[in-house]
């Protein structure tokens, strides 16, 4: 029996009551489903595509795809028919999207030329996580999300959120508040590091580093760090590159204390970050194996145009009067969080 195109959106979005008696098409089905990939894709080009503009362009693609996405929740609704290709998106893509981003880690880079600033990396996110989450507590914000932002904090804004959301079993909306207000707040630091540079007893390689253990994302730490030299900005992509590194024990670690802390029911519920090998995988890959330049750029664009399109269909099950009474004091805790690891990374690289 085929459906009319009324009682098929009905169908898939729950809200059809006499279900058992029909039978939805298959290829109606596939369709939606691809549909709903696609919009998250066509939301993630605009952002990009926006991003590319003055002014915009210090914000990011990322952030911008997800601004669009929950204007675009509010303002018109959820797309409800392509409900299953948009969770696709926001979770399996984003898994793929991460084990690509795993070629922008040099491992052999960071362990032997960089291993000094992967003890500051450390530092910054052990630091990033603590602080944050003490002065959640202090001010009584929402445990799970603070955690989220100390972690994009503290490892590669909202790359790690990304990766650990998954383990820490946290929900979508979370999830995107979280990759977007790293991504802003990493905006508002590195025009705030820009204007300062000029005005510190920093070196130029000083100040490179200096952005790369404390800046939030990757694109942070290039944009603060390019006007310093190209020196400066290398040895900060370094100092960033070893964080990046570390999100592999960390994602880990967080795996057997969720395993830990759960009932034995909710340890069954807690997946084992698999993607995390991927991730290990092309690292290496990337690191030794001899991929043409060209070719790992092409992976990396491809990589945080993924990764965008991920958070638009996360993005789209955030409410904008949550933002206000979810978010608002995780990030006051995040940026006071962000500012004690600015100043503390700022006097260990100057006085030790």
């Amino acid at each position: 029996m085929s459906l009319s195109e009324k009682e098929e959106v009905l169908y898939l979005s729950g809200n059809f009551q006499d279900k058992e008696k029909t039978d939805v098409p298959v290829s109606a089905s596939w369709r939606l489903f691809i549909q709903g990939i696609l919009f998250t894709m066509a939301v993630a080009a605009a952002g990009t595509a926006l991003a590319n503009l003055p002014g915009v362009n210090r914000v990011g693609a990322m952030l911008t795809a997800i601004l669009i996405a929950i204007l675009y929740r509010n303002l018109l609704g959820y797309p409800e028919p392509l409900r299953e290709g948009i969770r696709f998106s926001g979770h399996k893509i984003l898994r793929f999207a991460i084990i690509l981003y795993g070629f922008k880690l040099n491992i052999d880079i960071v362990l032997h030329k960089g291993f000094p600033l992967l003890l500051h990396g450390a530092l910054t996110i052990i630091l990033a996580i603590a602080v944050t989450l003490a002065l959640a507590k202090f001010i009584r914000a929402e445990k799970e999300l603070s955690l989220l932002l100390g972690i994009g904090t503290g490892v590669c804004g909202a790359a790690a959120i990304a990766a650990v959301a998954p383990i820490l079993n946290a929900d979508d909306e979370d999830t995107a508040m979280g990759a977007g207000i790293v991504a802003l707040m990493g905006t508002v630091f590195t025009l705030a590091y820009t204007f300062l540079r000029p005005y510190l007893p920093l070196s130029a390689v000083e100040y490179g580093i200096w952005s790369g253990i404390s800046l939030h994302e990757i694109a942070h730490v290039a944009a603060a760090a390019a006007p310093a030299g190209a020196e400066a900005l290398a040895e900060g992509l370094l100092a960033k590159l070893g964080r990046v590194f570390l999100i592999l024990p960390l994602s880990f670690v967080l795996a057997a204390w969720m395993r830990r802390k759960g009932t034995s029911e909710s340890r069954k519920s807690t997946p084992f970050p698999w993607f995390l090998f991927g991730f290990l995988l092309t690292s290496l890959m990337g690191t030794y194996l001899s991929i043409p330049l060209t070719v790992l750029n092409s992976i990396s664009t491809v990589a945080a145009f993924l990764l965008a399109a991920a958070m638009v269909g996360l993005g789209l099950n955030v409410h904008l009067s949550h933002l206000k009474t979810r978010a608002l004091r995780p990030l006051v805790a995040m940026f006071f969080g962000s500012i004690v690891v600015s100043a503390v990374s700022y006097v260990t690289l100057r006085w030790f």
